[in-house]
């Protein structure tokens, strides 16, 4: 007997038969289980490409009614409009008149409209931007933290006070205090022509000045906290190494802080800016004991846009001068759209640079 027989039948052999060498093969394979796909992995993955693609189209719808209505606005004030300006015998653009009692004699113009919307919503600008940027950088970079919340909150606030508010406060309280210095720049700067005449003779009456100013506080709630919410994302990493380089307080707002919030800054005033060129209520009773415009001057009267259109709600009986309103409310709608599309190009411009 060879080794081999020998050690064959103990099961040590290092040489098996062929065929049961297979056999014990397929035996292997079958034995082990094989990767597949469960049934319940594929449906969990088919429900998720649904909710999937549920949810991109309610996005997308979403976002596509902002649209189609902006644009369905747009078409209806161009509808109610293009009658009336084509029956208008006085230029749309040039003309301070602006008379409609008579539908068969239309007169009216948007240039004194224009001038006092623009004047009353620009000095709100001047005025709320410094005075939001800096309550805003004293929140985030001045006061304690036990002060910043409580003042930020009593800011916040004054979005909740009512337009007609607003408009009482300034007509009879804030007018007759700004009066001596409205005469004070018209006596030393009249030369000039946003502190021209006017109607600064006309005795506690609201002017565009006035007006400015009450608009102002009323656009600073918005652009204190956007600037607020857009400064405290400064990176902490920027302003701890404008602090190891030496930098004062000052420096690192003006080299960090500053530079990073600019868009920020800007979206905020933008915004402001909106809520002033379409405010009503506090600028028509502000403005209506002065309704006289004429030479772009901060001491004169007048109406704006908005405050024109509400003036004359309750006459919006015949078709063609209420047409001549919408009119003037499409010019407004068109202004604040373009304004807030230069605005989001300056952000832009700002961000990339």
């Amino acid at each position: 007997m060879t080794v081999h027989d020998e050690v064959a039948p103990a099961g040590r052999s290092t040489e098996t038969d062929p065929r049961a060498g297979g056999e014990a093969a397929t035996m292997s394979l079958e034995s082990t289980p094989q990767p597949s796909t469960p049934i319940k992995a594929r449906g969990e993955r088919k429900h998720s490409k649904n909710a999937e693609f549920a949810f991109r189209s309610l996005a997308t719808a979403a976002g596509a009614t902002i649209v189609a209505a902006i644009a369905l606005i747009a078409l209806f004030l161009l509808i109610r409009a293009v009658p009336s300006v084509a029956a208008n015998k006085a230029n749309f653009f040039a003309s301070t008149e602006f008379n409609v009692r008579d539908a068969n004699n239309l007169r009216f113009g948007i240039r004194d409209l224009f001038a006092v919307t623009v004047l009353s919503s620009l000095m709100a600008l001047v005025i709320a931007v410094p005075l939001g940027v800096g309550i805003a950088l004293f929140l985030t970079q001045y006061a304690p933290k036990a002060l910043a919340r409580p003042f930020a909150i009593l800011v916040d606030l004054l979005a909740a006070v009512p337009s007609i508010v607003f408009g009482l406060w300034g007509i009879l309280v804030l007018a007759e205090k700004l009066s001596p210095v409205e005469q004070f720049l018209n006596d030393n700067l009249g030369w000039f022509f946003l502190f021209d005449t006017g109607n600064v003779s006309v005795t506690g009456g609201g002017t565009i000045f006035t007006a400015g100013i009450v608009l102002a506080v009323m656009i600073l709630p918005i652009i204190t906290s956007v600037s607020r919410e857009v400064f405290n994302l400064t990176p902490r990493a920027h302003i701890e190494a404008a602090q190891a380089l030496g930098a004062t307080k000052w420096e690192v707002v003006r080299m960090t802080v500053l530079p990073y919030g600019r868009s920020g800054v800007i979206a905020g005033s933008m915004l402001g800016l909106g809520r002033a060129l379409g405010e009503t209520i506090a600028v028509l009773i502000v403005l209506h004991t002065a309704a006289k415009a004429g030479h772009w001057s901060l001491f004169d009267g007048g109406y704006t846009f908005a405050s024109k259109i509400a003036s004359a709600a309750s006459e919006f009986s015949q078709a063609l001068p209420t047409g001549a309103y919408i009119a003037a409310g499409f010019v407004l709608f068109a202004l604040t759209f373009v304004v807030n599309a230069l605005a989001r190009v300056a952000a832009g411009g700002k961000v990339n640079g």
